[in-house]
């Protein structure tokens, strides 16, 4: 289930008031500054907000509803802006329309001198105020300049010309030495050590590799702190499973419309999860798809990999443990994912990761030939393109929020395409834990 924005009053509210006479221009304006204005929570009178709602121009908008003018919804609004809740009123008035008509321009004044608030009465005024706004909110760019195959300057400055006239943007270059989920959670102390009130006009973006990506979700999870995501890695599975355009100028426009999804994240023993872990196979192969073959051949990369192992990968004794239930096997391959694409074929024993729901999906496969292990693998691709669970016998699919294995002999562990050491590992979901900027569900 995905988020949109919560419509409660807060401080970065944007209200939009127009006189009928004037109700058209300010719809123009909006149409011209849609992906400014959706990052921000919207009230508006009763008749302007079903207009709003009803032009296809602005009927995605985050509108919230105030009594109409004939009501006292210009009152209502100096309310507002006397309680803080308010960041600028754009009121598009006619400049002849009778003294004390509605929206009362002088009420208006007055509420917003005295609540220090910008009101912009035109279209010309109502972008500079909105480039003040935006200019509040802060985005933190961790930026992999050497994940995928584009040039990364060029890179970096065309994401910075899409962002920086809605966000004040602060680079920061990730580098071989430093795990970029060091560096964000450095970024996050500082964040939180600011007063209250303050972070919530914060987010991180992470733009690399699905190495990056994960790190920074890592750091952020259960900070409250947004995390925006663009892509530049080979496989870009997170945002793949969570529909966030691969396309550099379509993923800056995501985060600027402003449209969150809140989903899950995992820790493995004390390691930030943030897609999917394997053991066996998927760690094999992941450990076979060097940066230089993925520099080489792109996606095909782990195709190649995973055919080079599935030649060499032997079974071994797992022992698995579920809130106390204890089963032992023999298994080729386990895989635990919390969010992963279609792509992600080891995962797919249910048809479909979800994302949001505070389990963990866990494949286990155990064939006890190649020809029964490439079966295997063909009803999961079967799986992931038709999206129902796989019934084959040499699959076992479970769903769990805690989960710990242990093997014999020790087998290789990859996490979010990181290999580590480590037996037993316990897996653990963290529900909620992420607020991501992705594209509203198709209708």
């Amino acid at each position: 289930m995905r988020h949109a924005p919560s419509l409660a009053p807060m401080a970065h509210t944007l209200v939009l008031l127009a006189s009928p006479s004037r109700e058209a221009a300010l719809l123009d304006w909006l149409e011209r500054q849609a992906l400014a204005v959706a990052g921000f929570p919207l009230l508006a009178t009763a008749e302007l907000a079903g207009r709003l709602r009803s032009d296809p121009r602005t009927a995605q908008l985050p509108v919230m509803a105030l009594e109409a003018l004939a009501e006292g919804g210009d009152i209502q609004v100096a309310a507002r802006l006397l309680a803080g809740e308010v960041a600028a009123v754009i009121a598009f008035l006619d400049p002849e329309a009778p003294a004390g008509s509605p929206p009362d321009s002088r009420l208006l004044i007055r509420a917003c001198d005295l609540a220090a608030v910008p009101l912009a009465l035109n279209a010309a005024t109502a972008e500079l105020a909105l480039r003040g706004l935006a200019h509040g909110r802060s985005a933190y760019l961790l930026f992999n300049p050497v994940a995928g195959q584009g040039e990364a300057n060029a890179d970096l400055a065309l994401i910075r010309s899409i962002l920086e006239p809605q966000l004040l943007v602060t680079v920061l270059l990730t580098s071989a030495g430093t795990d970029p989920g060091d560096q964000c959670r450095e970024l996050v102390a500082l964040l939180q050590a600011r007063p209250a009130g303050e972070v919530g006009n914060v987010m991180i973006v992470a733009c690399g590799g699905d190495g990056t990506v994960s790190a920074v979700a890592g750091a952020v999870a259960g900070t409250g702190i947004p995390l925006g995501v663009i892509p530049r890695g080979t496989a870009n599975a997170f945002a793949a499973a969570l529909d966030i355009p691969t396309d550099l100028v379509a993923a800056c426009e995501t985060i600027l419309a402003g449209h969150t999804h809140v989903v899950d994240a995992a820790r493995c023993n004390d390691v930030p999860m943030t897609l999917l872990a394997g053991v066996g196979f998927e760690a094999g192969m992941v450990d076979r798809a060097t940066r230089e073959l993925k520099t080489m051949l792109g996606p095909l990369a782990y195709v190649l990999a995973g055919a080079q192992q599935l030649a060499s990968q032997q079974p071994f004794q797992a022992r698995v443990e579920i809130d106390g239930t204890v089963t032992e096997m023999q298994a080729a391959a386990i895989t635990v994912a919390n969010v992963a694409p279609a792509t992600s074929v080891l995962a797919q024993g249910f048809g479909r990761v979800i994302p949001d729901d505070g389990l963990l999906e866990v494949t286990i496969a155990s064939p006890s030939t190649r020809l029964q292990g490439l079966n295997a693998l063909a009803s999961l691709l079967t799986s992931a393109v038709v999206q129902s669970p796989s019934n084959h016998p040499d699959l076992l699919c479970l769903r769990a929020s805690h989960i710990t294995i242990s093997t014999d002999p020790p087998q290789r562990l990859v996490i979010d395409g990181e290999m580590l050491e480590a037996d037993p590992v316990t897996f653990t979901c963290l529900p909620g834990a992420l607020s991501v900027f992705a594209p509203l569900p198709s209708p």
